[in-house]
């Protein structure tokens, strides 16, 4: 297609089969994954940094799904690396299985940003993984901690009705 056809459908993350669009009232957002080969270990059960993935994947999709581009933020300077990361394996993700990654923004203290996960079946019914993720807003060209959030950043964390 040409590049400028804008009936080329939009890729989707690898792994990624659909996205359940919007956030529900509970503020989840789901991100629906099929488990491929790849995702696994020999046994044929997802490797642990594979979750690791998938929830990066719907963190990104979620905020796309509300108009926020996290593409724009790094363009902008602002990096959020994780800085504290817990995860709980309540049981073992197959290949072949789909799974729905479901994550919301928890909290926001300062330029800290908490983010709450569970990998559930497609269905919801069974729970895979529980994790939390901490980011926290740095300044590329100073690499240094910001003491505020950019505006936009806040703007965005309005969206998700957290007061930043």
């Amino acid at each position: 297609m040409l590049e400028n056809d804008r009936t080329q459908p939009e890729l989707a993350p690898t792994g990624a089969i659909q996205n359940r669009r919007g956030i529900d009232s509970e503020g989840w957002f789901e991100y629906l994954v099929r488990v491929y080969p790849h995702h696994t270990d020999y046994s044929g059960v997802v490797w642990h940094g594979t979750y690791l993935a998938w929830m990066e994947e719907a963190r990104v999709e979620s905020l796309r799904s509300l108009g926020i581009e996290y593409a724009d933020w790094v363009a902008q300077g602002l990096e959020l690396p994780v800085v504290e990361l817990s995860l709980r394996y309540h049981r073992s993700v197959k290949m072949g299985q789909s799974v729905a990654v479901r994550t919301r923004i928890a909290a926001s203290e300062g330029v800290r940003l908490l983010w709450d996960y569970e990998i559930r079946s497609a269905d919801t019914q069974e729970l895979y993984v529980t994790a939390q993720v901490t980011l926290v807003g740095v300044d590329r060209e100073k690499g240094k901690i910001m003491r505020q959030l950019p505006p936009t950043v806040q703007a965005a964390l309005a969206k998700l009705a957290i007061n930043p």
